[in-house]
């Protein structure tokens, strides 16, 4: 019994459960040989690479019930990104409800705060769900007893190697070095052979590595399957490695990836900003190239809880971003009313009809074509094409004038004037494209990442009365991983 105990007990500490009260129960992210069916059928495996993407849900309860003081009611992106940015508070009327979400907005949390069990917990359950489709689909003697056609199985293994990078994506972004887990844990070996943490720079490599497997598998087309539309596509991995490339300032890498997106010619900007997230165009605009697509009345539940949240007065503007927009920018009102306080790009709505509705199917947009042409313009910048930098901010400026306001009316001249094409001060450009992409992608979950990357998160920070130290540059480890582990995870430095 005390060697199943302490078996579970190092499970626990690699895949982040936070199990304090009920061990008996399977950790989170365990994928124990009994769980992993010996003969399975085809329904099997394509249930283990749907299943994959659940930990990208703002689905409420998706890991345990109701969770709060270990940050897994939901998926944690608008505390540790939004909020943590400067651009979102927790609440429209502040109040001691879920006190812990408002030390990321102060930079005063420890590592015992839940929201990073929370995130480390979804992103580990994703990875161990990606490594249990990934162990059925590289299984010749599995592929064989099922009859999956070649163009399947190629599919389904494109979408979990691109998921698992993605996850990983998450992780290192937040927290430097991790574990590193690529395959079902079997046994206590396994088990303490990954409660460690590697270099980054191996984590970095094993994204990479996991995006190139992807690529060449899923079909030349925008949607892999023309059913589910809401599947990883080639134009995702395509798009996650041009991020990857960004994100490591491989400037050349950058143009690369997007230029093989671009000749596809299946994205490009919609005619109006609100189309992305508008419930009513789901997978038939332009510009979403990967979503989480909510959806209302399934069992178990799929459907949009922050939605919910809002609902009990969660997710508010700060006056720093509200400030942040130019006159007439029709992307504040479609982003968030300030006067009836509605999130109207998480409600997928210009109503407040899914205020409050924790099954509404507005979907969670993650890479769009906007996004993409942003890094664009920030790897011209770097390699000197100032011209054609500022040609694609003025393209995203351009929509964003020409958009029908969320009140229906047009904006008045003058909005949004195209930058000067002409200037050639680097730092003058990069300020526009730094304010360009605060106010396009606003309460989308980019802005804190954005600000570390570009070397900016203490300075603005600062400037806004938030005490941001070095060591907020990454996140530190759950202390409850750290503190099962005996050491064996190590903590970031500062905390």
């Amino acid at each position: 019994m005390k060697s199943t105990y302490k078996f579970i007990a190092l499970l626990v500490i690699i895949l982040g459960a936070g199990c304090k009260k009920e061990l008996n129960k399977a950790p989170i992210g365990l994928i124990t040989p009994d769980q992993i069916s010996t003969d399975p059928k085809l329904g099997t495996v394509a249930s283990s690479v749907t299943s994959s993407y659940k930990l990208l849900a703002s689905t409420l309860n998706i890991i345990g019930q109701w969770g709060w003081d270990d940050g897994t009611v939901l998926r944690n992106d608008f505390i540790l990104q939004d909020i943590a940015s400067g651009d979102m508070q927790k609440k429209w009327n502040p109040d001691g409800d879920q006190a812990w979400m408002d030390e990321f907005s102060k930079f005063n949390f420890t590592a015992s705060n839940g929201g990073f069990n929370g995130q480390w917990s979804y992103d580990f359950e994703g990875i161990s769900r990606c490594n249990k489709a990934i162990s059925y689909l590289t299984d010749e003697s599995v592929v064989s007893k099922i009859g999956i056609t070649p163009a399947l199985k190629n599919r389904m293994l494109g979408e979990v190697y691109f998921l698992r990078a993605f996850y990983y994506f998450d992780l290192v972004n937040n927290f430097g070095d991790t574990p590193l887990l690529l395959k079902p844990l079997k046994d206590f070996n396994d088990a303490y052979e990954a409660a460690k943490r590697v270099p980054k720079a191996q984590i970095w490599t094993q994204i990479s590595t996991d995006l190139a497997a992807a690529k060449p598998l899923l079909p030349n087309s925008k949607y892999s399957d023309d059913t589910d539309k809401w599947r990883v596509s080639k134009g995702a991995v395509l798009a996650l490695q041009a991020k990857v490339a960004l994100y490591n300032q491989k400037w050349q890498e950058v143009l690369t990836s997007i230029a093989e997106l671009e000749s596809s010619n299946f994205y490009s900007l919609n005619s109006n900003y609100f189309d992305s997230f508008n419930l009513a165009k789901k997978f038939s605009d332009n510009e979403v190239i990967f979503a989480y697509n909510h959806q209302s009345a399934q069992t178990p539940a799929m459907g949009n809880g922050l939605c919910a949240l809002a609902g009990w007065g969660f997710i508010a503007p700060t006056s720093s971003f509200i400030s942040a927009f130019e006159p007439n920018d029709p992307r504040l009102g479609y982003t968030v009313d300030v006067s009836k306080q509605n999130v109207y790009k998480i409600f997928g709505e210009l109503t407040d009809h899914n205020k409050g509705n924790e099954d509404a199917a507005s979907n969670k947009i993650y890479i769009r074509w906007a996004d993409v042409l942003l890094w664009k313009a920030e790897a011209l910048l770097e390699t000197g094409n100032y011209s054609g930098s500022i040609g694609l901010i003025n393209m995203i400026r351009t929509r964003a004038r020409n958009s029908v306001t969320a009140s229906g009316t047009t904006t008045p001249a003058g909005t949004l004037p195209d930058r000067d094409v002409s200037v050639t001060n680097k730092t003058q450009i990069k300020n526009w494209l730094v304010q360009e992409r605060r106010v396009e992608l606003g309460f989308e979950s980019q802005r804190f990442n954005d600000l570390k990357r570009w070397g900016l998160a203490k300075d603005f920070l600062k400037s806004i009365g938030v005490n941001f130290q070095d060591r907020n540059y990454v996140y530190p480890i759950p202390q409850g991983e750290v503190d099962k582990s005996g050491g064996t995870i190590t903590q970031n430095p500062g905390y």
